[in-house]
């Protein structure tokens, strides 16, 4: 039996045949389920420096991987650092810069307004109940002491009230100086309240404002872009924009609170006058909490009605 004879083939047979032998490899590798891993193309090579950032946001890529600035302000637990809070300072521009001072000389106000309540001593009640029980008891000059000693607009006035009777004064004169003393104490203790209205009304609308720009600026980048539109520029160019917007509300919502704070403490304190005032000439001191609890009014009190500037419980009776 002769020896069969081996083909060699030529070199360009075999550069023929190589791909019809690649082609048969992968056939017989994806029908035994065993392949190699396919080499990465140069797009798809990290580090190439090929990548598609539009492709990427298509894909689900969050504007954090995209955009360096957000990526950097994006801190743990989302609560940024110094660094962190000056870049977003700088990504929110002027009107950040704007709301920033708002915020510095809200806190400010408020801190000098609570030294200056603190000073003026609100809220003296059982001081000023102290100083009608020694007056209703016929010593209206310890009173007086008394009411002076113990400080604070609500004293203040019922001791204004009680200089003007020692002094002889008529009752409407008396009444007069009691009621001046204290309105001049409550229109100090509203000094100041409102810048602090003002700024925590105007601090969303600057943030509004901004955000407004920001998105102007954004579509005209998106115009300017045309076809060729980069959704991460435009991410990054949003939420720059919405950053003066959250900005304004962070400064104007702790200063509307302490405005409601601020003017409920003036009105109790108001009302703390009304009542020492009334249940002082009224006489009705002879059961002092009674009487700050519930004044009795000025009717019939030789024909002398509260001043204007009175309580409007205590006017017109």
């Amino acid at each position: 039996m002769e020896p069969e004879e081996t083909l060699t083939p030529t070199p360009d047979e075999a550069a023929r045949l190589a791909p019809n032998a690649s082609g048969a490899a992968a056939g017989d590798a994806a029908a035994s389920g065993v392949g190699a891993a396919p080499a990465a193309t140069p797009a798809e090579a990290p580090g190439a420096g090929g990548g598609d950032p539009a492709a990427d946001a298509a894909l689900g890529a969050s504007p954090l991987a995209t955009d360096p600035a957000a990526a950097e302000i994006a801190g743990p637990f989302g609560i940024p650092s110094l660094d962190q809070a000056w870049a977003l300072a700088e990504a929110g521009g002027p009107v950040i810069a704007v709301l920033a001072a708002m915020s510095v000389t809200g806190l400010a106000i408020l801190l000098a307004k609570l030294a200056q309540f603190a000073a003026a001593g609100l809220g003296r009640r059982r001081a000023a109940a102290e100083a009608l029980a020694i007056a209703a008891h016929g010593d209206p000059a310890r009173a007086l002491a008394q009411a002076e000693a113990a400080g604070g607009p609500a004293c203040g006035a019922l001791a204004a009230a009680l200089a003007a009777r020692l002094a002889g004064r008529p009752e409407a004169a008396a009444r007069e100086a009691a009621w001046a003393v204290g309105a001049r104490a409550t229109e100090g203790l509203r000094g100041w309240m409102r810048p602090l209205e003002t700024i925590a009304g105007l601090a969303p609308l600057l943030g509004l404002f901004g955000t407004v720009l920001g998105m102007i600026a954004a579509f005209a980048q998106m115009e300017a872009a045309g076809a060729r539109v980069d959704p991460a520029v435009l991410s990054g160019g949003i939420w720059e924009a919405l950053l003066t917007t959250a900005a304004g509300l962070a400064v104007a919502i702790p200063a509307v609170a302490a405005v409601n704070w601020l003017e409920r403490r003036v009105e109790r304190e108001e009302h703390l006058i009304d009542l020492t005032l009334a249940a002082f000439f009224s006489g009705a001191a002879q059961s002092v909490h009674a009487a700050l609890a519930d004044p009795i009014p000025l009717r019939g009190e030789r024909g002398a009605s509260a001043p204007a500037h009175a309580a409007p419980a205590l006017r017109g009776v």
